[in-house]
Parts: C-alpha cells; structure tokens; sequence
C-alpha cells in the first residue's frame, strides 16, 4: 500500500462515519425536510466513499456503479420532496 492508498481509504473511513451521523437524523429527524436532507446526504456520502475506494483499488468500473447510485438518489429526494409537497407538509 502507498501513501495515497492509505489517504483515500481514511478518507472513505471519515465518510463513512459522517453517514452514520445522517442515519441518525434520519432516525430521529424532528420534521420530514430534516429526513430528506439526510437522505441526500447519506446518497451523498455513499458515492464519495465508492469513488475513493474506486481510485483506492484502481477499479475504474467503480465509478459507473457510483454515478447511477449518484442518479437513484437525485431521483429519491425528488420523489420524496414532490410527495412532501403533495401532502401539505412543506412550512
């Protein structure tokens, strides 16, 4: 392992570890904008972490899988936000 092998998977370790501070508002996230923030958030994190260990392994093919996973979670908060609205819940 190199230098920078190390620093890209401490850096997805940092990721990880900010996700599961998103989990946890997601668990108990006051309001239902707080949800979907999170939501987006952990998306977020999740195809930064696929990235880093993407370039951490050398597996370029990695980075297709985590720009659909970046799509599916711009498609989920749009949903959720749409739903949201549609139900009055917004301010």
């Amino acid at each position: 392992m190199t230098l920078i092998t190390d620093i890209l998977f401490g850096a997805a370790a940092v990721f990880v570890t900010a996700s599961l501070i998103a989990v946890y508002r997601i668990l108990r996230g006051p309001t239902m904008p707080d949800r979907v923030i999170a939501i987006n958030v952990l998306g977020s994190n999740v195809v930064i972490v696929i990235a880093l260990l993407a370039a951490a392994i050398g597996e370029p093919g990695a980075l297709d899988i985590a720009l659909v996973y970046a799509l599916l979670n711009f498609l989920l908060s749009i949903t959720i936000s749409k739903f949201t609205v549609d139900r009055g819940e917004v301010l």
